[in-house]
């Protein structure tokens, strides 16, 4: 269930012209049998865990995962509402496996997990957000340029005004455009490189942004993130 504030923001977009007609274009390819992920009920998925007040750190991504699971999960899309996770059950994208890499060198006792969902890390108040919340299957970027942005940049926006001493993590230069508007006095902003495959070598490895993002928290007297999720349920 979305979360009582997130609920508020999200129904004043939904008044707006803007938001009215991405959500019929969004609409309408799922009516004429286009595959859009991630699956209606989970578009909204990283609004569900934390609400806007318990928001610490915000992990910025581009658009879902485009692509499907493989043998029995062949049905199942990758994507599901929070940024860089999947399902239990999908091969881990390269880029989490980058961030898995990442991980293991920056946060003591972190152990790389056989699966891909990050649930847990939204329950302690990270929010896996997308610029973009919807996307068509094996069409990277199709949605942009709907009004995503738009309403992404308010859930910015209404983060950098109304909460105090967060992280932002923005990787890439996509990323890093949308967050000129983060108030660096307020909130800890983190840019690096995108944890692609393409990129990831270009300073990504060895950014250390996870642990620099728990030493912040602790500085503001909020309790840091559990990075590990290799004891997370299905």
């Amino acid at each position: 269930m979305i979360q009582l504030n997130w609920q508020k923001l999200i129904e004043q977009e939904q008044s707006q012209d803007y938001f009215c007609q991405l959500q019929e274009k969004v609409a309408e390819q799922r009516a004429q049998g286009i595959s859009v992920f991630p699956k209606q009920s989970d578009v909204y998925c990283a609004f569900e865990h934390q609400d806007l007040a318990d928001i610490k750190v915000v992990i910025l991504g581009q658009d879902p995962y485009h692509g499907v699971g493989k043998g029995e999960y062949k049905d199942q899309p990758q994507a599901h509402g929070l940024a860089f996770s999947v399902q239990h059950g999908i091969k881990i994208p390269p880029s989490l496996v980058n961030i898995y890499k990442e991980l293991s060198t920056d946060i003591d006792g972190f152990i790389t997990p056989e699966h891909g969902n990050l649930t847990s890390w939204a329950q302690q108040g990270v929010l896996l957000l997308n610029t973009v919340l919807t996307v068509q299957q094996g069409l990277a970027h199709s949605h942009a340029k709907l009004g995503w942005e738009q309403f992404t940049d308010q859930v910015i926006s209404k983060i950098n005004q109304q909460n105090e001493g967060c992280v932002f993590i923005l990787w890439g230069a996509h990323a890093q455009k949308k967050g000129r508007t983060i108030d660096g006095k307020k909130h800890l902003v983190l840019n690096g490189p995108h944890p692609s495959p393409l990129s990831a070598y270009r300073g990504f490895f060895g950014c250390q942004h996870f642990s620099k993002a728990n030493a912040w928290l602790e500085l503001q007297g909020k309790t840091s993130i559990d990075w590990r999720v290799v004891n997370q349920n299905k």
